[in-house]
């Protein structure tokens, strides 16, 4: 039974970071941060962005709550958990976002599913606007309909 608990706090965490990258990416990269996230709006040839740096930053939750979380503080368990699912939701988001949508890293991929077909569409057409202001297409592996081809 704990085994179930522990793999349900993990996934439910890992869905619940796709609101988390929702907010910040709407609120923060598009907001007070933009001096930041601008770098990847624009075309360049360089291997790194500035953007790059939310990476940094939001693996550092992924990092305290795995490392309280295995040595038990204060009961702290689940902690662990909790980690994992971030740990997971940044490796899927790494691999879809700068592997498969901008090929940071070349592989040959072509996109057969109507789901990994919408959720790019979702992420192309976010990258139309190269200002903060009037973006849309926030999420990173949910996309409405609508972006359907």
């Amino acid at each position: 039974m704990h085994i179930i608990i522990n793999i349900l706090i993990v996934a439910a965490t890992f869905f619940f970071m796709e609101g988390v990258a929702w907010f910040t990416h709407k609120y923060i990269m598009h907001g007070f941060l933009w001096s930041w996230h601008r770098s990847h709006h624009k075309v360049h040839d360089h291997a790194l962005e500035m953007n790059d740096l939310f990476a940094v930053v939001f693996s550092i939750p992924s990092i305290l709550t795995i490392y309280f979380g295995y040595h038990n503080y204060a009961d702290l368990w689940w902690l662990l958990y909790i980690g994992i699912g971030i740990l997971c939701y940044g490796i899927f988001y790494f691999i879809f976002h700068d592997i498969i949508v901008h090929r940071r890293i070349k592989i040959p991929f072509k996109a057969k599913s109507q789901y990994m077909k919408r959720i790019m569409k979702a992420h192309y057409v976010h990258h139309e606007k190269h200002t903060k202001e009037d973006a849309e297409a926030f999420g990173f592996l949910y996309a409405p309909k609508k972006y359907q081809k």
